[in-house]
């Protein structure tokens, strides 16, 4: 037979244990709206020979809602979104609103033309952006070095 000895400070404060695990919990600062990462859309960004293209993933926004801008070699994305709705009957008024809003700041390259034009498209909550590369940094083929 095995002795267990026996705390009796837990009988005091049953809660004790369970709220240093509920605090210490991961999960519990994880949820989304603490969350700083979860507000930012996901963004893709893939190099070409000729250009880069950033994408964004921002369902929800129509594009009159999208600010981008160049400053000081930084591209700006910004995007703000709001909605208010009042509904009155007789007995009750039901009132809802809400918004959206985030802004993203990329340092652009060295290879990136900044007085070239910028294309932008917003399609099925998608904001893709295209941004030439200067002609000299356009990549030159992959050149095959044989081993001797």
């Amino acid at each position: 037979m095995t002795l267990i000895r026996f705390n009796n400070r837990n009988r005091l404060f049953p809660w004790n244990n369970g709220l240093k695990r509920f605090l210490s919990d991961e999960s519990f600062l994880s949820d989304d709206f603490l969350d700083d990462d979860s507000l930012m859309p996901a963004m893709n960004v893939k190099e070409h020979q000729d250009d880069f293209e950033i994408e964004f993933a921002a369902p929800g926004f129509n594009k009159k809602d999208f600010e981008v801008t160049i400053e000081d070699d930084m591209l700006n994305v910004c995007a703000e979104k709001s909605r208010e709705e009042e509904e009155k009957e007789e007995d009750y008024t039901r009132r809802e609103f809400s918004y959206n809003s985030f802004k993203r700041s990329l340092k652009l390259p060295n290879s990136v033309n900044p007085n070239e034009d910028i294309k932008a498209v917003y399609k099925n909550g998608i904001l893709k952006l295209k941004l030439l590369k200067k002609e000299e940094a356009k990549q030159l083929p992959k050149k095959v070095i044989e081993i001797a």
